[in-house]
């Protein structure tokens, strides 16, 4: 018998891999209490802009997503870090390409200090390309006087304060969709083409950002990686050869929240047969929508692509071991993290006796901490925002309670935008309540700005790097 060929033990060994749920197709969800769902008032428009939706290309492939899936395996392994950051909510009317690029930037100057100070890879997932619906805690919501549906997100309705502008339009499920295309687009261009070329360190650095002290300790940190690869060439390495010098992988995710939107772009992988959701190249199931025997749960147990839950101070060691088996059966290192969001006052504690029973078990989660939100409070003028100093306190007491139980503290969850806003308050910069009128520009919840989130990277690096 002739060898097999490399191409067809790759797609064996893929299938091999495969965990193929049973009684589970892409609609199974339809028959399960589903969370957080918009009442949209016309089934058959919702259902025309569905099929509209199903009709399209998908917007990532399943190649994508299993290299990702790799990348995340290392995390889960202790050899590499994750930081997944952009936006809280997306929005349709502040799409440009000048926000995109600005977004990407801080997330590469983000990634470029932990990956120099910290010694590992960073695998770089954006809240991007996607990420258009929220959850609300009530269907409703006061708006000055007068009391109105909630605001969704901009896939769902408009923040504008009156009935019609709040009625869910299933036609923004399709603008969703041709948002995220363009937006993928010009991520790719911009981490192929030369944008992220490590060459350009110091070009990353924005002028409001490169005044701070945090800034200038960034010029500092691109000088010598100007001297590294000035000395590489001097010792006769090629440095124009090696691609990881001069492009970057920069993944998608988003919060798999408007189930309809998430089927019609679950497809059928050709080499390996399974199911991926292609609307992105990873997912997550948020705190009020990860009930076992929910529908987000049972759509996203039988799509291949990796897959985050986040996980709050009420969640008991025994539901958490429950999450792996239903999401990670085959146990496979990366399928799934873990986004702790406890407090921070309550991270250490509420943490430790998660991290030990999972570590126990044997599960190959990636573990990682999202410091935002659940440090929200409002300030006196009465707007949502979290504190600088909040933020890198969970993380301390997240690292804290992965040193205490030797396991690894596998990456960070930022809500972040490149522009120069005051949303969050604190940092290098002290942004304090009277600066929140400034520049509050977030369509829900607050953000940290470029400088706030370089100063942060910096921070958790250090942190890290020390207690190693």
């Amino acid at each position: 018998m002739a060898a097999e060929s490399a191409q067809t033990v790759c797609v064996r060994s893929l299938k091999d891999e495969v965990d193929m749920p049973k009684n589970w197709t892409k609609s199974t969800w339809q028959s399960f209490p589903a969370a957080q769902q918009p009442d949209w008032p016309d089934a058959g428009a919702l259902d025309r802009a569905l099929k509209q939706i199903e009709s399209y290309p998908p917007l990532v492939f399943a190649g994508e997503a299993r290299t990702l899936l790799a990348s995340l395996g290392q995390v889960a392994n202790g050899n590499a870090f994750l930081l997944q950051a952009g936006d809280c909510a997306e929005s349709f009317e502040e799409f440009t390409a000048v926000n995109i690029r600005e977004k990407l930037r801080v997330i590469l100057q983000m990634a470029v200090v932990l990956t120099y100070s910290m010694g590992v890879p960073v695998v770089k997932v954006g809240r991007i390309a996607g990420q258009f619906a929220k959850p609300r805690s009530s269907a409703t919501e006061k708006v000055g006087s007068r009391e109105l549906p909630s605001f969704r997100g901009h896939m769902v309705n408009d923040p504008a304060a009156h009935e019609d502008a709040r009625t869910p339009d299933p036609q923004r499920l399709v603008q969703a969709y041709h948002q995220s295309a363009s937006t993928l687009n010009l991520l790719r261009a911009f981490t192929k083409g030369g944008f992220a070329d490590l060459s350009r360190v110091h070009a990353w650095n924005q002028e409001f950002v490169s005044t701070s002290a945090e800034g200038q300790r960034y010029e500092q940190m691109a000088a010598e990686i100007e001297r590294a690869l000035a000395f590489m060439r001097a010792c006769g390495v090629d440095t124009e050869s090696h691609s990881a010098l001069h492009e970057v992988d920069v993944f998608t995710s988003h919060e798999a929240l408007i189930l309809g939107y998430e089927e019609a772009l679950t497809r059928q992988d050709s080499l390996t047969g399974q199911w991926y959701d292609c609307s992105a190249h990873m997912l997550w199931i948020g705190e009020r929508t990860r009930q076992l025997d929910g529908a987000h749960i049972e759509f996203l147990r039988g799509v291949g692509n990796p897959i985050g839950v986040k996980i709050g101070p009420s969640a008991t060691a025994d539901y958490v071991l429950s999450l792996c088996e239903a999401l990670n059966p085959k146990r496979v290192p990366g399928r799934l993290t873990l986004i702790s969001r406890m407090g921070a006052d309550k991270v250490e504690a509420s943490l430790r006796p998660l991290l030990r029973a999972v570590r126990d078990a044997g599960h190959p989660v990636v573990w990682i901490c999202d410091p935002m939100h659940a440090n929200t409070f409002a300030a006196t003028n009465g707007r949502k925002t979290r504190h600088f100093d909040d933020i890198l306190r969970e993380i301390v007491g997240f690292v804290s309670a992965h040193r205490a139980e030797n396991t690894w503290p596998g990456g960070i969850h930022i809500e972040l935008t490149g522009e120069n806003v005051t949303e969050c308050l604190g940092g290098v910069e002290a942004v304090s309540q009277d600066d929140l009128d400034v520049r509050y520009e977030t369509v829900c919840d607050p953000r940290l700005n470029a400088r706030q989130s370089i100063d942060l990277a910096f921070q958790v690096a250090d942190l890290i790097r020390t207690t190693k």
